[in-house]
């Protein structure tokens, strides 16, 4: 499958991510951060388990709950703390700071080369999600954006470990460890930190089955198999096609105006995207061809790998 057709099947996640905000204020009880995110996570890896029928086996039980905790259990526990203490355009700001973080924990964990171009096309993606959603009367929580700066690197570390981590099983097998090890890792929390849900709406048993079905299981197997395929450097970027899916589904569903600041936004989000892409792919053409690509002696067969090697 060419690197063309990997791109636009990964950058189906985030855009996918950008509907969360309208399903959970539309569909969703308020008030319940932990339990939904709880919700959105255990459900779906249970269902992946129990279609995959494939359990981590040795390291792979450590490596599957610090994946899940970076990715899932801190991640969106930091996600629900910033939404509630900021507005979403400081929200979404702040977590916009990922693919930049992403850009030197590759450097640190896989050794991946820092490129000019990705760094610029990181900073002018961080500056299109302020264009898009940020307003002037926005108010600053240092606790709401700690807890963002926080979230935005564990999800940096789990991207980029999830491309050091390749585990020998597929990308929805994948999915599904880390899944139900972040589900499990969010339940105590949402039991004794939270209240009980009140009776549940047919509107609301469709947003949470939504949200794990789609929002998680699709989009995260969709997620993990760009990891494996794609450098991080070049899969974190797409993450701006989040809020730009939010601002474009509240304009067309819920009647939300668009200014000219938001489009000029969305022309900066859509360029850096490109602008990483672009990056990326003049590396790629520019390096020499491995070993490992050549053709191998009749003698030996290749090793099973979906990715780089641990």
């Amino acid at each position: 499958m060419s690197r063309h057709t990997d791109l636009l099947l990964t950058a189906i996640a985030p855009a996918i991510w950008g509907s969360t905000y309208l399903v959970t204020t539309e569909f969703l009880p308020d008030g319940y951060p932990l339990t939904v995110a709880m919700l959105r996570a255990l459900p779906a890896g249970l269902l992946l388990l129990a279609i995959m029928r494939q359990l981590p086996h040795g390291v792979w039980w450590a490596r599957a709950f610090v994946l899940g905790g970076l990715n899932f259990t801190i991640f969106w526990w930091m996600l629900f703390i910033t939404a509630y203490r900021l507005p979403g355009g400081v929200a979404a700001t702040v977590g916009a700071i990922q693919p930049l973080v992403v850009i030197f924990l590759a450097r640190l964990l896989i050794g991946a080369p820092i490129r000019l171009l990705a760094v610029v096309a990181a900073v002018a993606g961080m500056a299109g999600v302020a264009l898009l959603i940020l307003t002037p009367q926005a108010a600053l929580d240092p606790v709401g954006i700690l807890a963002g700066l926080f979230g935005a690197l564990s999800m940096a570390a789990g991207t980029v470990l999830s491309r050091r981590w390749q585990p020998p099983v597929s990308s929805l097998t994948f999915a599904s460890w880390q899944l139900t090890a972040g589900g499990i890792l969010l339940l105590p929390a949402a039991l004794f930190l939270e209240p009980p849900l009140p009776a549940l709406t047919g509107a609301n048993i469709a947003g949470f089955a939504y949200l794990g079905l789609i929002g998680a299981a699709f989009t995260y197997f969709l997620w993990f198999r760009g990891i494996s395929r794609l450098e991080p450097s070049a899969v974190a970027p797409l993450g701006f096609l989040s809020p730009l899916t939010a601002v474009v589904l509240g304009w067309a569903i819920l009647g939300q105006h668009l200014t000219p600041p938001q489009l000029a936004g969305m022309a900066v989000v859509l360029a850096s995207v490109w602008l990483a892409q672009t990056a990326q792919r003049r590396a790629v053409s520019s390096t020499p061809v491995h070993r490992q690509e050549l053709p191998l002696p009749a003698t030996q067969k290749p090793t099973p790998s979906t990715g780089a090697a641990s």
